[in-house]
């Protein structure tokens, strides 16, 4: 591996993000090519989290847009602070200034609110701009977003153009709720984060849940592979798994059982249908699965498991 690939992989593993090859060098290549990184993906797998922990490896301040059905130019760039201009107006009534002062005095940078892009490209150093979510933005802001990203500057009619001094590093995530434009992904470096396999679950785990029994480690990573082989509305992701892990630490729970899991199903899925189907169908395999795994060859590999679902689960 290059040299500065793996220092990019220690760098955000010491942020405590266990990050492969593949991400560490779609982050090397995106830091040093300037290019935004798309990463697409289920949800909670993590994809939001690479820009955080970017940010915080590269010692640099974080900003955030979260894309949402019906974002604009506005929300996104800028808007004028009217209450501001209107008491500064009141309070030159009596002023001697010409017109044209006054008009520029009210529609300057002084009463100019900075939205997430505005506020990325005037930063004093190179940021990291999170677009969360990007897949959620109509296709018109799209097009507005590839033309930012393109020239990385704006053009603001009572100012005029306001180009960016340092190009601020851009990680764009999607859910794929939609498909996003060729033009828009030709721009971008583009990396896939799938479900983990079962040994990085259970480093996720071991690193993000100190003190985690490592049995129930193990078990909990088990079932998570198990349980994404079934048939759901909403597979659970990574995050999933750690706010489980962290419940059932909470309940002083240290193995699973039919009693635990039904106690905690609410951390686990977020469809009414997802947890009966589990109970009725699917958890009496997966705890067999769970157990029969703790019979393979330590240390447990994914090879394993996937041998332990063939044996246990139904045919879908």
């Amino acid at each position: 591996m290059h040299p500065e690939i793996t220092r990019i992989q220690s760098m955000l593993e010491g942020q405590g993000y266990v990050a492969d090859q593949a991400l560490a060098t779609s982050v090397y290549l995106a830091i040093q090519l300037r290019k935004p990184l798309l990463i697409e993906g289920a949800a909670g797998v993590g994809k939001t989290e690479v820009a955080k922990v970017m940010a915080r490896a590269l010692d640099t301040d974080l900003i955030r847009l979260q894309c949402y059905e019906g974002l604009d130019v506005t929300t996104s760039l800028y808007e004028w602070n009217y209450q501001r201009q209107l008491l500064h107006i009141r309070l030159q009534e009596h002023s001697d200034k010409p017109l044209e002062a006054k008009e520029r005095e009210i529609f300057s940078e002084a009463f100019l609110l900075k939205r997430p892009l505005l506020a990325a490209i005037t930063h004093h150093r190179p940021p990291v701009l999170l677009i969360d979510e990007v897949d959620r933005s109509d296709e018109e802001w799209e097009s507005f977003l590839l033309e930012v990203l393109s020239d990385w500057q704006v053009t603001i009619p009572e100012i005029g153009t306001i180009r960016a001094q340092h190009i601020p590093y851009v990680v764009l995530t999607s859910n794929r709720t939609r498909e996003l434009g060729d033009a828009l992904r030709r721009r971008c470096l583009y990396l896939w984060i799938d479900y983990p396999a079962l040994e990085k679950e259970l480093a996720i785990v071991r690193r993000k849940i100190p003190g985690i029994n490592a049995d129930l480690a193990e078990q909990i990573a088990t079932f998570m592979q198990l349980i994404r082989r079934t048939k759901l509305e909403k597979a659970p992701g990574i995050a999933e798994t750690l706010d489980w892990s962290a419940a059932l630490i909470a309940l002083h729970r240290d193995h699973l059982d039919a009693e635990a899991v039904e106690q905690t199903i609410g951390v686990l899925f977020k469809h009414r249908d997802d947890a009966d189907r589990v109970r009725s169908q699917w958890l009496d395999h997966l705890l067999r699965g769970v157990e029969e795994a703790g019979h393979e060859a330590h240390p447990l590999t994914q090879a394993s498991v996937d041998r332990v679902a063939d044996r246990v689960l139904p045919r879908r």
